[in-house]
């Protein structure tokens, strides 16, 4: 399982892509009993209750070493998430993009792809639409710090789980 974020990319994770499952011709899909998500209609103007998400983020949690994400709104309907190497924020290992078209905000990164399915000024979830099976939620909490949330459907192997990363600004903001 790969974790973006936002991603959650993160996808990526932020953007995340997590749990594939295997069709017999060996494809990544979302499994066949499972439905489509129903993906909200946005516009521009729901777009800007993301735009606190801008910015660069430590994430931490679930015992793995800290990551790094870049999350920048490129113009009014687009947001790229580059997942960086380390702290040094000098080196890109993956983007992800996420666009408006047709009234839906989607997107994700290596062959994944997410669409929102809801959004307020606090919040959006998104659901897989293919070659991933996990949703996730990017919940702020402040100015300085959101959490993205993962939701990890039940395989053959393991329950269902929630797994919860905590991002904060990075570099952190100093106080004089």
């Amino acid at each position: 399982m790969k974790t973006i974020i936002i991603l959650a990319t993160i996808v990526t994770t932020l953007c995340v892509t997590g749990g594939s499952a295997q069709t017999s011709s060996g494809n990544s899909t979302q499994s066949n009993s499972t439905p489509a998500p129903t993906a909200s209609k946005l516009t521009t103007a729901d777009l800007k209750k993301l735009r606190w998400i801008e910015g660069t983020w430590r994430g931490t949690g679930d015992g793995q070493t800290p990551f790094y994400e870049r999350y920048k709104f490129v113009n009014d309907s687009t947001l790229t998430v580059e997942t960086l190497e380390n702290e040094k924020l000098d080196k890109v290992k993956d983007v992800a993009r996420f666009e408006l078209k047709d009234s839906q905000f989607g997107g994700g990164s290596q062959g994944s792809r997410y669409v929102a399915t809801a959004i307020d000024d606090k919040s959006i979830t998104f659901d897989p639409v293919t070659k991933a099976r996990n949703s996730f939620r990017w919940e702020r909490e402040n100015e300085d710090s959101w959490k993205a949330v993962l939701f990890l459907p039940a395989n053959d192997k393991e329950p269902a789980k929630e797994i919860t990363y905590k991002m904060e600004r990075w570099p952190p903001v100093s106080i004089n």
